[in-house]
C-alpha cells in the first residue's frame, strides 16, 4: 500500500530533496562545503526575515528551544512561559531544568493567549528577562499573537520575546526584524520540507547583548561558539552534511515558488481543510486562532480519535496523529504544512468521510470534500 504522511512533523519529502540528499557525502571541513553552508546561510536569513545570522544546529528543535534558555539568561533569572499545550509546557520545564524563575501564563488548551496577560505578568514582574512562546502550539493546532505580543514585550519592558516557530516558520509571516522578535527558531522536519535533525535559530542584537550575561552551563549548544563558526561558512561541530545540502534544495523550491505564494499556499490549504472536516459534522480543537499548519478535529461524540487514525491508515495508507497528554483520544491532528497540495487534502479529506461512515458517524459521501472544492474554485 502507498503510504501518505499528514502528521505535523516529520512532513513529506519533495524528490527533489531527497536526491539532493543522496549526493555522494563530504567532508565538512573540506573546501567544497563551504558554499554548501553559504547558500543555506543567506536562504535562512532571506526566510527568517532578518540581517543577522540564523544558526544552524545538529538537533531537533528541543534542542534549539534548550539553547533560547541557556545562552541568555542566568540561574534565578524570571521568564514568563506561555503554557497552552504540549510544548508551551515545555519552555517551563526546560527552565526549572536550569534554575531560572518561570512565571507560567496558563491558556486553556486550543485557545490563544491574551496577549494583555503578557501585559500583566511584565507590570507585577519588571525584571522579567524573557518571554517564551509558540507561534503555533503543535499539540492544539493554535496560532498565538506574535505580533501583538513583540510589540507588548518592546514598549513595556527590557525583556526579549523568544518564539518557538517551528510550526509556523515557512507557514505563515513572522519577519523577525520588523515584529521586533528577538529569538525565532525551527526544526527542519516542518514546512522545510526536510528529514528531522537540524533546528535554525535566529538572535536579535538585543538577544545577544543579554547573551553576555548569561552564566547557565552550556557546551554543545553554545550559540556564541556557533556564532564565530558559521560566519566562516563552518558550525562548531560535526553538521549533519547530507541535511544541509538537502536544505539548500528546499530553500531554492521556496525562493521559485516566492514566499508570498508559499504563504498563499498554505492559507489556501488549511481553509480547505477546515472546511471540509466542518461540512462533516465534525469541530475544530481551535476554533478561535486555527494555524495554517496543521488542523486538529474533536473526533465525534462517543469515538476515540485513535479508532479514526488506526482505519486511515489501515485502509488508505494516510498517517495522521492522535492529540497528546489531556487531548489523547479526543482529537485528530491533519497537517498541511511543507510539501502538500490540493490534491493531499482532497484524497484526505475522501478517505475521513468513508472512515467515519464506517466507524459509525454517518457522512453525506463528498460533502467534506465538495466544502473544500468550494475553497479551491
Amino acid at each position: 500500500m502507498k503510504k501518505y504522511l499528514l502528521t505535523p512533523g516529520p512532513t513529506e519529502l519533495p524528490p527533489r530533496v531527497l536526491l539532493a540528499m543522496a549526493h555522494p557525502i563530504i567532508h565538512h571541513r573540506a573546501p567544497e562545503f563551504l558554499p554548501v553552508i553559504e547558500q543555506a546561510r543567506e536562504g535562512l536569513k532571506w526566510l527568517f526575515k532578518t540581517k543577522n545570522e540564523v544558526l544552524i544546529l545538529a538537533s531537533s528543535g528541543t534542542g534549539a528551544m534548550e539553547g533560547a534558555v541557556t545562552n541568555f539568561l542566568s540561574k534565578g533569572d524570571r521568564a514568563v512561559t506561555v503554557n497552552g499545550g504540549k510544548f508551551g509546557e515545555r519552555w517551563g520545564q526546560i527552565c526549572k531544568a536550569y534554575g531560572v524563575e518561570a512565571d507560567v501564563v496558563n491558556v486553556e488548551w486550543g485557545q490563544a493567549v491574551d496577549p494583555e496577560k503578557i501585559k500583566a505578568e511584565l507590570k507585577k514582574y519588571p525584571d522579567t528577562k524573557a518571554i517564551y512562546i509558540q507561534a503555533t502550539e503543535t499539540s492544539t493546532g493554535v496560532v498565538h499573537p506574535v505580533r501583538e505580543i513583540a510589540q507588548i514585550v518592546h514598549d513595556n519592558s527590557k525583556a526579549i520575546l523568544v518564539v518557538d516557530g517551528i510550526t509556523g516558520v515557512g507557514v505563515f509571516d513572522l519577519p523577525m526584524d520588523e515584529w521586533g522578535i528577538d529569538i525565532l527558531l525551527t526544526g527542519s522536519q516542518k514546512a522545510l520540507m526536510l528529514p528531522p535533525g537540524l533546528a535554525f535559530i535566529g538572535i536579535s542584537d538585543r538577544a545577544w547583548k543579554l547573551a553576555e550575561t548569561s552564566t547557565l552551563p552550556k557546551f554543545y549548544f553554545n550559540f556564541s561558539k556557533e556564532l564565530k563558526n558559521i560566519v566562516k561558512n563552518q558550525t562548531a561541530y560535526t553538521p549533519a552534511i547530507s541535511l544541509i545540502i538537502g536544505l539548500g534544495e528546499s530553500l531554492k523550491m521556496m525562493k521559485e515558488e516566492g514566499i508570498e505564494n508559499v504563504y498563499r499556499r498554505h492559507t489556501l490549504l488549511a481553509d480547505a481543510t477546515r472546511k471540509g472536516v466542518q461540512a462533516m459534522g465534525l469541530r475544530l480543537y481551535a476554533s478561535q486562532a486555527p494555524s495554517n499548519s496543521l488542523t486538529a478535529v474533536f473526533a465525534p461524540e462517543g469515538i476515540d480519535s485513535g479508532k479514526i487514525i488506526s482505519a486511515i491508515e489501515k485502509d488508505f495508507g494516510i498517517r495522521i496523529a492522535n492529540g497528546q497528554d489531556q487531548a489523547k483520544g479526543k482529537i485528530f491532528r491533519v497537517a498541511h504544512m511543507g510539501y502538500y497540495d490540493k490534491s493531499d487534502i482532497l484524497f484526505a479529506l475522501a478517505a475521513l468521510e468513508i472512515v467515519l461512515n464506517k466507524i459509525g458517524h454517518k457522512v453525506t459521501p463528498g460533502i467534506g470534500v465538495g466544502a473544500a472544492e468550494g475553497v479551491f474554485m
